[in-house]
């Protein structure tokens, strides 16, 4: 892929595939947002933003225009082999029906992607540490029905540890439920923290016996190829995690 997209380095059968979208991609967003703004809810011109949203399908061949949430940090997710349609009010989304991609929109928060060793479905998860503590990651797993140890989980571009400083209500959040927790904060100031998203992610993964984890070490903050709240404010925009599966090959 070139420089406009992130391609997962995950070993997930050849049937599911995956791309991270980036700020350069061939979008027509203009600053703040440029340019290459997927995000429907931030302030950018709303004829940007679907110009953008068909650049990315077209650009990745997807088979259709992914199937877009609205994400609120919970744990709803949508199952679209169940016909979800329009934009669900969810953090997640689930399929295991060829041709239907699913698309999270972060900038900062982690977002996951799933799919099943057998490349018989495929998850995205939306797991800002609202949405990781409150089971998010957990409430995916659960509607892929598929067990964990036959899982593989991607864990795209977030805020890096060094760059995300958060409050002790953070913190508890995680440490009142798992005293293990703690060790994905480390102390700076007082009743602050730096946070390791993408360890916390990995924690909980491995509580569900999803073992085959990969991805992780991004920093959206420091990276300008991603956007970022944390270093943009209101004038991020959002970039997006997709992940589909495409029809198996027929054997010979």
């Amino acid at each position: 892929m070139s420089g406009a997209w992130l391609a997962p380095d995950w070993p997930a059968p050849a049937r599911v595939r995956a791309a991270v979208s980036t700020r350069f991609g061939p979008g027509v967003s203009a600053p703040p947002f440029e340019r290459f703004n997927l995000g429907a809810r931030n302030g950018d011109d709303p004829a940007a933003v679907a110009a953008n949203r068909a650049a990315l399908a077209a650009a990745l061949g997807l088979p259709r225009a992914p199937h877009w949430l609205r994400q609120v940090h919970g744990v709803d997710v949508a199952e679209v082999d169940a016909g979800a349609g329009g934009e669900p009010c969810a953090d997640a989304a689930v399929t295991r029906r060829a041709g239907e991609p699913l698309a999270i929109l972060t900038a900062d928060c982690l977002p996951v992607l799933f799919c099943a060793a057998d490349g018989g479905a495929a998850g995205a998860a939306h797991a800002g540490w609202r949405g990781l503590a409150a089971g998010v990651l957990e409430a995916t797993v659960r509607a892929l029905r598929v067990p964990g140890v036959e899982l593989l989980a991607w864990l795209g571009p977030c805020i890096g540890a060094a760059s995300y400083e958060v409050g002790e209500e953070v913190r508890a959040a995680f440490v009142d439920a798992d005293a293990g927790a703690a060790a994905a904060f480390a102390p700076t100031r007082p009743g602050h923290w730096l946070c390791d998203l993408a360890q916390l992610a990995r924690r909980r993964l491995h509580a569900l016996d999803v073992r085959a984890v990969y991805g992780g070490g991004f920093d959206t903050r420091a990276d300008a190829r991603f956007y970022s709240w944390r270093r943009d404010g209101a004038s991020s925009g959002r970039f997006a995690s997709l992940v589909w599966l495409e029809p198996e090959t027929p054997p010979r």
